[in-house]
């Protein structure tokens, strides 16, 4: 099992983005993570396909580009045209997410399954086959700053569980 280090820009200080992108890249991070919330799914607005060109600018690094969106079959192409080299998507709020899956990957980026933490682990058992990542989310999607959620620990070993018999 590999770890890859992908901090969030979401807390970042945008007026200083290339700086604090160079600073966490000179600190040995593996990719950037980049948080994009429609309003809708989840219950803030943030970064769009121009954010995640503007990253692409600054850093060679992977972008994993995260999405909290309805309807994200609609905008995983401007994504990846943007910039991105991995895209995750929530399987809940994506009503056909195998199609949704085999999109993301047929565009060539690492695709990634996102559960929110009250989404049962075993739901995702039927399309693990499609991804090359697993987010378990450790809060609620929407906002930076919140609690962590300590029963993710359990949820993350019967992740594992299910990869490891794929």
């Amino acid at each position: 099992m590999s770890i890859i280090l992908s901090p969030s820009i979401l807390s970042a200080d945008f007026s200083r983005l290339g700086d604090e992108i160079k600073t966490v890249e000179n600190a040995g991070v593996d990719w950037i993570h980049i948080d994009v919330m429609d309003g809708h799914f989840a219950p803030n607005i943030t970064m769009g396909p121009f954010v995640v060109e503007t990253c692409k600018r600054i850093t060679g690094l992977p972008l994993d580009v995260h999405l909290m969106i309805e309807n994200a079959d609609n905008f995983v192409e401007a994504f990846v045209k943007a910039g991105a080299s991995c895209l995750s998507v929530h399987l809940e709020g994506n009503a056909n997410i195998h199609r949704t899956l085999q999109v993301v990957r047929g565009l060539g980026v690492k695709t990634g399954l996102v559960l929110n933490p009250g989404t049962p682990v075993e739901s995702a058992s039927a399309v693990l086959h499609l991804v090359d990542y697993v987010l378990m989310m450790s809060v609620n999607p929407g906002y930076s700053g919140q609690t962590f959620q300590p029963e993710v620990f359990d949820r993350v070993r019967r992740m594992r569980a299910l990869l490891d018999l794929i």
